[in-house]
């Protein structure tokens, strides 16, 4: 199977996103969803069955606009400031700049239609005839796009929203017209005024204010909705125009400038102060601090030096850096960040897509409600009250609110969560976040850092110990050499006991107890008992002191437990680590469910085991240990800084080694649902309610209009409140 994102123009609700989705999916070998709020299809297709340009036809024969997307943001990937020039980004500003002339034009028509239909004293001879002449301009060129879509949709025996507003506003309009040439309201000297409701209607009344407003607010509501759609999509251009432009490559001892689309895996390329870090790569010279907030939210530069990663768009901040290119284009954690934004905003939510069906048979229902209204309103009352009633109804039922509640929502949120380094891989990860009651965390890497550092000295020996470290790679030697820069010893040997090495004429080992501990024998044990490792330093084969060392706490660990205890989780610790070092780190976070001592496997096992108990599981871990575990588990969190099959497997991604991350994922998840509930509860409530005032006849064409374009307005503000979500800290 072959992928493929397209971009579909001339989607104006979710009836025509829907059509388009059911045209593809007709295709032998395609599976294709396609989001109204994103105006993309993100299709899988079988290449020996079908090609883009083939599905480019499927969606044009549907009565829409459609071109291939694929390679349109390398521009931005590659560092293009620029990130609004891309094929979705002009089709969205053509299409905002025609909707706001169009609405300028229908209010500054509209208004003193309005003005004078409502103040009789204001009516002068023959006021209706102008009223109409202003009218039309604002029907037909106003009401064109609505016009244009009806048609368009009808000639594939379809109905849209635009189907409700185009005959809305056409039978307000004919109605008029009827009025005035063949009733009473085109003769001289006739005065109106305007009521809420229609049931005061009669042959003499005409709506062209009407007409004309309801035009006007919809094109104006419709502005709104293509100018929010632009806005929530930034948190995603944004990232897609992080990288940098051009690299500073060494090639034959001298730096030259290239495209970044040039650079290569194993290029080495020079970083200065303020620069830009071109590509993910490893440190090969200098030191120097990054600030990589615009990857993982934190505003804190990272110290770096030779070894170390660093990751591409990242900001070199203090001294100069070369760095061998690792991961280029689509590799790269930028691309693969933007990679799963994107997929994220594509997907629907398993809550659009009851919204979706309703929205199939929404329209037919409304016009047959319509339809139903005018029939009794005829039966019990008046002609004009009848029709006007039934024009309300068509008008007041469009459903752009309900269209629009779930994936603006899940744009703003998906790209809010981008910005600060949580990367949400699907709308349905969503769902899960607010059943979760338990947060299973591994601890080596994830509340701890993941680093041996030496935390207590006893004898004189740590000078000693580091020199004969300093030839070794095993961690707990790695953290004692960093203490003390000295030379390495020399005739470096290893044995089933440790390590030695001659220092200052002297023969140091370092490792295992070779015997009794005398007057050490307590903080061996008390090292222990705590967690730690204690390692034993010989001088000459005489036992000369001790170091403890050990996986200290993250300064930010406790705190991250309080937050998740805030959000209702119970925090359980969990690890391969001996019992002692687990219970001592727990105490110092305030964890107190503990499970010691497993190996991968069991790890899946307990996950299990509480899941039986009832519990709904989140699990946070960072290693290749944790990715069984993290796939069994209702909702997993991989830190960024672990391993990609840990990620993987993951439901969210934290960029940062920071756990309180974790908090602020599910917190940012269940706001982003929380405002997606609100959405779809107005969005039903507003057409529940007022469809039956509408059908009564207690709702002028005119109110209907306002209400419905407020709606919508409503619903996209509402959802553009997560841009302000902000991460958690206490002081």
């Amino acid at each position: 199977m072959s992928h493929v994102d397209l971009g579909v123009s001339g989607m104006t609700c979710t009836s025509c996103s829907s059509r388009v989705e059911r045209k593809l999916n007709k295709v032998d070998g395609v599976e294709a969803s396609v989001n109204f709020a994103t105006e993309s299809a993100s299709i899988e297709f079988d290449p020996e069955t079908s090609t883009p340009a083939d599905l480019i036809k499927v969606v044009e024969g549907a009565g829409y606009s459609a071109f291939d997307m694929s390679g349109s943001d390398d521009g931005d990937q590659d560092g293009d400031a620029d990130a609004e020039g891309t094929p979705v980004d002009d089709a969205r500003a053509a299409e905002q700049q025609s909707l706001l002339r169009r609405t300028i034009i229908s209010a500054v028509l509209s208004a003193p239609i309005m003005v004078v239909s409502m103040v009789p004293a204001l009516q002068f001879q023959n006021w209706q005839w102008a009223c109409a002449m202003l009218a039309t301009v604002v029907f037909i060129f106003g009401g064109a796009p609505f016009h244009s879509a009806t048609w368009t949709n009808l000639k594939h025996g379809s109905f849209t929203m635009d189907t409700l507003i185009s005959m809305g506003t056409s039978a307000a309009y004919l109605w008029s017209l009827y009025a005035l040439f063949f009733g009473n309201a085109g003769e001289p000297g006739m005065t109106m005024s305007m009521s809420w409701s229609s049931s005061s209607a009669e042959m003499d009344h005409i709506y062209f204010e009407s007409v004309g407003m309801v035009i006007t607010f919809l094109l104006l509501g419709r502005w709104f909705e293509v100018k929010a759609k632009g806005q929530s999509s930034e948190a995603l251009r944004t990232l897609l125009s992080m990288g940098a432009k051009e690299a500073s490559v060494l090639r034959d001892g001298k730096e030259k400038r290239i495209p970044i689309s040039q650079l290569q895996v194993g290029d080495v390329f020079v970083v200065r102060p303020g620069e830009k870090v071109a590509t993910d790569g490893e440190v090969v010279s200098g030191n120097s601090a990054v600030d990589a907030s615009m990857i993982t939210g934190e505003s804190v530069p990272e110290e770096v030096g030779v070894g170390d990663t660093v990751t591409g768009a990242t900001i070199n901040a203090s001294g100069k850096l070369e760095v061998k290119a690792t991961q280029v284009g689509e590799d790269t954690v930028l691309s693969q960040m933007a990679t799963l934004v994107t997929n994220a905003q594509a997907s629907k939510a398993p809550v659009q897509r009851l919204v979706d069906r309703i929205a199939q048979v929404f329209v037919p229902i409304v016009i047959g409600i319509s339809v139903l209204t005018l029939l009794v309103h005829l039966i019990f009352g008046g002609v004009a009250p009848a029709f006007i009633a039934a024009v309300s109804v068509l008008i007041i039922a469009c459903p752009c609110a309900l269209g629009l509640a779930t994936p603006t929502a899940i744009l703003v949120g998906t790209g809010r969560g981008a910005q600060l380094g949580l990367l949400i891989k699907g709308p349905e990860i969503l769902e899960s976040t607010k059943q979760v009651d338990t947060i299973v965390m591994d601890k080596t890497g994830t509340v701890t850092a993941g680093e041996m550092s030496v935390t207590a000295v006893h004898g004189d020996v740590l000078e000693y110990a580091a020199a004969v470290e300093r030839n070794s790679e095993h961690p707990i030697a790695q953290a004692i050499a960093r203490e003390r820069d000295v030379e390495p010893g020399t005739d470096f040997s290893t044995s089933t006991a440790g390590v030695e090495a001659t220092v200052d004429g002297a023969r140091v080992g370092v490792g295992k107890p070779r015997g009794e501990l005398g007057q050490y024998a307590d903080a061996f044990r008390e090292a222990e008992a705590a967690g730690a490792t204690p390692v034993a330093v010989y001088l000459d084969d005489e036992l000369a002191g001790l170091i403890e060392v050990r996986d200290t706490v993250k300064p930010t660990s406790a705190e991250a437990v309080q937050q998740m205890k805030q959000l209702g989780l119970t925090p359980h610790l969990l690890t391969g680590d001996n019992e002692g070092a687990a219970k001592r780190v727990a105490e110092e976070v305030g964890i107190t469910e503990v499970t010691a001592g497993v190996i991968p496997e069991e790890k899946v096992d307990v996950i299990k085991k509480l899941q039986s108990e009832g519990h709904n599981v989140a699990m946070v871990g960072d290693g290749v240990n944790d990715a069984a575990a993290l796939a069994q588990a209702d909702l997993g969190l991989a830190m960024g800084a672990g391993t990609d099959v840990a990620i993987e497997a993951s439901d969210i991604t934290l960029m940062n080694g920071d756990l309180r991350s974790a908090a602020d994922a599910i917190r940012l998840s269940r706001r982003t649902l929380q405002i997606i509930k609100g959405n779809l509860f107005w969005a039903f409530a507003y057409n529940i309610i007022l469809i039956p005032v509408a059908a009564f006849g207690l709702l002028n064409p005119l109110f209907a209009g306002i209400a419905m374009a407020l709606s919508s307005v409503f619903v996209v503000s509402n959802s553009l409140r997560l841009r302000k979500f902000s991460t958690q800290r206490y002081d």
